[in-house]
């Protein structure tokens, strides 16, 4: 029996084998205890404040929307400890592991971001860690590897399928099966089976808490329009979750990749079709025969066939609306708030920053206020942005 609606509307669930539904079902409890334990909540919120740094600004970015009407501010999640979001709702699984004397951790990684903050964790809070990661990825975020292996993370290649993020969920899943009695499966983003969905977004929905108050103090008022990127999904929930009843635009963008065709996206909203992956009933790209297709991203974190169960039901009752920004467009935007506004995006939050530019573009003098939500810090992707200049696919920057 569970404690709380695994479901939104027709999706999410828990499609797991049986053997795992103890585990579940031991994490649901845990999480609806902890949500009403004040000594629970003052830990992580010094946690987050002394340990993390929120809040973490709402800068205006006045130069990149020169000669427009727009306000477009940037919610700094880069700026958090970690460089990315993730390290949010990590800290609170961390201390859920915790309470339910588990001292092992299993999670897995894409961009490295949040491996890193569960690296991050566990070493703060003297847990042991093992990391699972596609081995494409392991090439393109060697930086993020080493800083994970350097806080004493053990880094689990993946060569299987595609070596990209679903892989190494498969992986990380098919480890908590065998072991979960000892060991906590840290998942790192809004998906998955119950109750991960819901608790990753009650524990990301300080962003939008804190950018409600933030542009409120700084505008008098709230946003016209509030964009985020989308692969599994939990930065743009974060966000959107404080405006769903507001009068506020919500806009989730999925990687557009190189094309339309199956293995050239990562784009489950747009193109893809309900099935059952990773424990979850969602969205996914997948063939005429159900089978999980392989995703394209430039972007390591956006590379991911499916998306959170709680976006495939927003976009089924038209409450968020999502779309698509290709690679080239991404990395356009990306140089261009760099040159801009002195700030690097995560190639993951270029995908937002780029949709806003095209609409503030579209219509100059409209009076609008936008806010993006910058997910991470571009660090990790600076070796993909050197090879695409070196290949001509970035024209304005010369090295």
């Amino acid at each position: 029996m569970n404690l709380l609606n695994p479901y939104f509307g027709n999706f999410g669930g828990m499609y797991v084998p049986q053997i795992l539904m103890p585990a579940l079902q031991q994490l649901e409890k845990h999480f609806v205890e902890s949500q009403n334990n004040k000594k629970f909540q003052n830990k992580l919120s010094y946690l987050l404040k002394n340990y993390a740094g929120r809040p973490t600004p709402l800068t205006l970015c006045k130069n990149i929307t020169k000669n427009t009407n727009t306000k477009l501010y940037l919610k700094r999640e880069d700026l958090l400890h970690g460089g990315a979001h993730k390290t949010n709702q990590v800290l609170a699984q961390a201390l859920l592991a915790k309470k339910m004397c588990k001292n092992n951790i299993i999670a897995e990684t894409g961009a490295g971001q949040h491996g890193i903050a569960t690296a991050f964790a566990c070493s703060l809070l003297n847990l042991k860690c093992r990391i699972y990661m596609g081995n494409k990825d392991i090439k393109r975020q060697e930086i993020n590897v080493l800083k994970m292996k350097l806080m004493g993370a053990t880094i689990i290649p993946v060569k299987s399928g595609s070596a990209t993020l679903k892989d190494a969920c498969n992986e990380a899943l098919r480890d908590w099966s065998e072991n979960y009695s000892d060991s906590h499966y840290m998942l790192g983003t809004a998906a998955g089976p119950h109750p991960y969905p819901i608790m990753v977004r009650e524990f990301q929905k300080i962003i939008g808490i804190e950018t409600k108050k933030q542009i409120l103090y700084q505008e008098k008022k709230l946003p016209d329009k509030i964009i985020a990127c989308v692969g599994g999904g939990s930065n743009a929930i974060g966000i959107f979750h404080d405006f769903i009843k507001d009068n506020v635009k919500l806009i989730g963008i999925e990687p557009g990749g190189t094309g339309m065709l199956q293995g050239q996206h990562g784009a489950p909203l747009q193109y893809g079709k309900t099935g059952i992956y990773f424990g979850m009933k969602s969205a996914m790209i997948q063939d005429k025969d159900g089978q999980i297709q392989q995703s394209h991203s430039i972007s390591a974190g956006l590379d991911f066939p499916s998306v959170g169960p709680e976006h495939a039901w927003l976009h089924s009752i038209g409450r968020v609306k999502y779309y698509t920004i290709s690679d080239q467009e991404a990395l356009d935007a990306f140089i261009n708030l760099c040159q801009s506004e002195g700030i690097i995006p995560a190639l993951e939050s270029a995908h937002a920053i780029a949709y806003a530019l095209k609409i503030i573009n579209q219509q100059p003098n409209k009076k609008q206020i936008i806010i993006v939500n910058l997910s991470g810090r571009g660090d990790k992707d600076i070796a993909t942005i050197h090879n695409n200049i070196k290949n001509k696919r970035i024209k304005n920057v010369s090295i």
